[in-house]
């Protein structure tokens, strides 16, 4: 069966026009595929009301990308990408369980390497590092991307996890 059309949309930036818009229909995937399917507390999906490591919110300062059916624009996938000191965080990757066979985990993987790139090209970068925290049946899904497992596994939200490293070339 060949994958239906669709588009791949960045968020916009916090203040601009359909953010608000966009970003729930991100959050409504990520509430399907991660409370609903893998029963994860609701409470750790939105991070808004959360501090990170780094110190600020995800949700706010991440990039949010959304992928939906066209033309209908039904949300069927998202990732989010955000930015550290010296690395970028790849996470909360989810496509609907009924949309999985189209491959659309790996258009949105691939959009966010596109977007890293692009970012660390404009910051002058000629190598750029992505981590990410996989849930341990996907490390070989992220294995195909060129992510390479670090350290020792271990517990985030009562599920094992790995973090995952890949070093983008930037050319």
């Amino acid at each position: 069966m060949a994958a239906p059309t669709y588009e791949i949309l960045t968020v916009p930036a916090p203040g601009e026009d359909g953010r608000d818009t966009l970003r729930q229909q991100c959050y409504d995937v990520r509430i399907d595929v991660f409370h609903r399917e893998q029963g994860f507390p609701l409470e750790t999906e939105i991070d808004e009301y959360v501090v990170t490591v780094l110190v600020y919110p995800l949700d706010e300062t991440g990039t949010h990308i959304l992928l939906r059916l066209t033309p209908s624009l039904k949300p069927v996938g998202t990732i989010r990408v955000s930015k550290g000191r010296d690395y970028y965080k790849l996470s909360r990757l989810a496509v609907l369980q009924g949309y999985r066979h189209f491959r659309f985990g790996r258009k949105l993987v691939e959009s966010v390497s596109d977007w890293v790139r692009e970012d660390a090209r404009n910051a002058g970068l000629s190598v750029a590092k992505i981590r990410l925290h996989s849930q341990l049946y996907v490390k070989p899904f992220y294995a195909k991307f060129g992510y390479e497992p670090v350290g020792d596994e271990f517990d985030e939200d009562g599920a094992p996890h790995q973090l995952m490293v890949c070093t983008l070339q930037i050319d």
